[in-house]
């Protein structure tokens, strides 16, 4: 992709995050890598849905500045993400709620719940907590970044990446929208998982349709476990020190109503929840 490209799509996916309200002020930061290994992305404290192609930072392949725009300082995180994955052209770093929600009560997104998601997303696991901006971050996102297309952030929010900006955005959007319908059927009385046979199936679908490959079967997917399929990326994270040793949160129905009523009527006018 070329620099103007680059600088056009950024500009209209910080407006989409920021209209969806998946952050709000200076939140999130967006970045592409070029075909020349230089790095376009989002410039420190600036709202994203404010942003214009004038604005945005050009870093080296180290994430030295070259020019007299300050990228974001959470760019480390993008360039972990480059270096583990050489096919990943771009990254999106967001708090959408629901999303973020899970990654504040210490929950992955890893229930083989929807089709649509083991067939095009994986599940989404969450890292252990790092200060921000430090190597305390990127070194708990490490071992997962290769067999993952989005990750959870414990008490700090989400990221995807892509073989292009839109893949990246879509698959935050995945992550959002999953996240989203899980603590729904909670409310509900609980989801129900797809069958071992059934999410098997899917796999073998993804991999023939070049959706996902092997890479993605990794034992820090909660479902992958019943098909007996995994890879050595350490071990899953531990749950939240708020839950009742189950993995799971205990809220009561009329809690979670609330929490969800909250969240709905504190969104801005343009939310598309």
């Amino acid at each position: 992709m070329d620099e103007q490209t680059a600088r056009r799509e950024i500009v209209n996916i910080g407006r989409l995050l920021y209209e969806r309200s998946y952050v709000v002020s200076s939140d999130g930061n967006v970045s592409v890598r070029l075909d020349d290994g230089r790095i376009v992305a989002t410039p420190t404290m600036m709202c994203k849905g404010r942003m214009t192609e004038d604005s945005l930072a050009v870093t080296d392949a180290a994430g030295n500045p070259l020019g007299d725009r300050r990228p974001s300082s959470e760019l480390a995180m993008h360039l972990l993400i480059y270096q583990e994955r050489p096919d990943v052209r771009a990254v999106c770093h967001a708090h959408p709620p629901h999303g973020t929600a899970f990654a504040v009560a210490g929950l992955a997104i890893d229930q083989p719940i929807l089709s649509e998601v083991i067939l095009t997303l994986g599940c989404v696991p969450l890292a252990a907590y790092g200060t921000p901006s430090t190597d305390e971050l990127t070194e708990a996102m490490r071992p997962l970044v290769k067999h993952h297309n989005a990750l959870l952030m414990a008490n700090h929010g989400a990221v995807a990446y892509g073989s292009d900006l839109w893949q990246a955005f879509d698959r935050l959007e995945t992550l959002e929208h999953t996240a989203r319908i899980a603590i729904l059927a909670r409310i509900l009385g609980g989801s129900k998982n797809l069958p071992a046979d059934a999410i098997e199936k899917l796999i073998n679908v993804r991999e023939a349709a070049g959706y996902l490959d092997d890479s993605a079967r990794c034992q820090a997917c909660g479902y992958l476990h019943e098909t007996q399929l995994s890879c050595p990326t350490g071990d899953r994270p531990a749950a939240s020190a708020s839950s009742n040793g189950s993995g799971k949160i205990s809220l009561t129905r009329e809690e979670l109503v609330e929490l969800l009523a909250q969240a709905m009527t504190q969104g801005r006018p343009g939310n598309v929840w």
